[in-house]
């Protein structure tokens, strides 16, 4: 499994950032910047909320950019933004569950989800309980809110 030290995962949630900033501001829809790092250090796929569709997630847009079963997986690091979502209100299968599926065993993230459009987001639970390494990388908090000004005071 790719191990970073936290320079290295800095660096790599600050790319996520700019990614984020990216996303076209959506009302009720978070921004949100996700990459994957591959065990060997170097980017494997980003994505970015609303990349492709109004309903698309950063993770599930980083995750499509790579084949099903892709064995590099099995020692990346997923670095997103936001915690990833545990329900979605599209009809598509939420983040965490795309994580566990693609058999990621390290994720980072900046800051958790408020409960402005899911009461009891569970995506850092859900990861945890599955065996999977979450780290939160908090002196990235605020950027990482900062890109979605769109939606209010998220402090």
């Amino acid at each position: 499994m790719y191990a970073p030290d936290r320079d290295q995962d800095l660096r790599w949630m600050q790319r996520a950032i700019d990614l984020a900033a990216l996303c076209p501001p959506a009302e009720g829809a978070y921004s949100v910047g996700a990459v994957i790092v591959g065990e060997d250090g170097s980017e494997l796929a980003s994505g970015y909320s609303r990349e492709a569709d109004p309903h698309e997630h950063a993770e599930e847009a980083a995750l499509a950019k790579l084949p099903a079963g892709d064995p590099r997986l099995a020692g990346a690091t997923i670095y997103s933004t936001l915690e990833p979502c545990s329900q979605r209100h599209s009809p598509r299968t939420p983040c965490a569950q795309r994580i566990l599926a693609a058999g990621i065993p390290r994720v980072a993230i900046a800051w958790r989800e408020p409960s402005l459009f899911v009461d009891d987001c569970v995506g850092y639970e859900q990861l945890v309980e599955a065996g999977v390494v979450v780290v939160e990388l908090h002196e990235l908090a605020k950027s990482a809110k900062s890109v979605n000004a769109h939606l209010g005071d998220l402090a």
